[in-house]
């Protein structure tokens, strides 16, 4: 019932290699083009909480942090962009769920819902039913960049187009560079997006996994 809702998605994922950006790949290259409003939006709703339409299947096992994703016209947002600036895991499972984990589920889905808060599910359901379990491993998000300040919505500030329009960074915000035009049909992607200040991606700095055990992330060591 909610396959049509990805279909509606316009995605390009990202990884960062050695200092620059590289395409890892782009989803239905053929949909991309769209008004440029929907990038250049009004700033209104920049910073609102959102959760990437791909967390709404069971075999994605979420994101690395290595990647930058841009999930254009989302309906969650504003802004039609929800951003996922280098953030590891799923936004709707902190702690993640190693190999063990997911076999326990598999053998005894009954186990795993939102009130023992073992393994992952579907966002909006609570697990008791096996097909919202989520059905790979998970990497645990890391603490130092939360989806609170790695995954929310944002708008393109600036780009490679001189013709495009762009938003303008509201207060706490600052305009960075995360996708480098690349020349393979993106461009209406690639260009600055408004994220938090003091968020700036740093491959050299500390990455903490949330632990279910130390409960590090909250809720009681549980996903929700």
């Amino acid at each position: 019932m909610r396959s049509h809702r990805y279909q509606r998605q316009k995605m390009i994922r990202l990884t960062q290699a050695n200092g620059h950006v590289a395409a890892l790949g782009v989803q239905a290259l053929g949909m991309l083009v769209f008004g440029l409003a929907a990038l250049g939006c009004d700033p209104g709703g920049v910073g609102d909480p959102c959760i990437p339409e791909d967390e709404y299947r069971q075999q994605v096992p979420g994101y690395a942090v290595t990647e930058v994703n841009v999930e254009s016209r989302s309906f969650q947002c504003k802004t039609r962009v929800c951003l996922v600036n280098h953030f590891q895991g799923r936004v709707s499972c902190p702690y993640g769920q190693d190999s063990n984990t997911l076999a326990g589920c598999q053998a005894a889905p009954g186990n795993c819902n939102s009130g023992s808060g073992i393994g992952c599910r579907v966002p909006g359901t609570d697990g008791t039913d096996p097909r919202d379990q989520i059905s790979v491993p998970v990497n645990p998000q890391l603490l130092e960049r939360s989806a609170n300040d790695a995954v929310y919505c944002s708008c393109r500030c600036d780009g490679p187009d001189d013709k495009a329009r762009y938003c303008e960074c509201p207060s706490g915000y600052a305009c960075v560079e995360l996708i480098e035009d690349l020349n393979l049909g993106s461009s209406q992607l690639a260009g600055s997006y408004c994220i938090k200040e003091g968020t700036t991606y740093n491959a050299q700095s500390r990455n903490t996994a949330c632990n279910a055990a130390s409960q590090n992330c909250g809720n009681d060591g549980k996903n929700p």
